[in-house]
């Protein structure tokens, strides 16, 4: 089976179905009668670029998902500067 080859127009429209239209993944990908991996690649891929800024429900959606990524980050390096300073001070004479 050949691979498809899709325009850039085509994939933006499908980020766009996304980030503005609040369409998850999987239902932009049926409406387009393509992979869902195709739009989440292109999602993730277009995303970050100058022409496509997300917003609407899709760019606080993914807002909240980078927020909450970054506080787990940060709640696990707290927990280890944690430790580390336990055992430290165990070590002190």
């Amino acid at each position: 089976m050949p691979r498809r080859k899709f325009t850039r127009e085509f994939k933006l429209s499908a980020v766009k179905l996304v980030n503005e239209q609040d369409y998850s993944i999987s239902q932009a990908a049926k409406s387009l009668g393509i992979e869902p991996a195709s739009v989440r690649g292109w999602v993730e891929k277009f995303s970050n670029e100058d022409g496509v800024p997300p917003n609407g429900e899709g760019a606080l959606k993914a807002e909240l998902r980078k927020l909450r990524k970054e506080n787990a980050r940060l709640l696990m390096e707290r927990e280890i500067l944690k430790k580390a300073a336990a055992f430290f001070a165990k070590e002190q004479p």
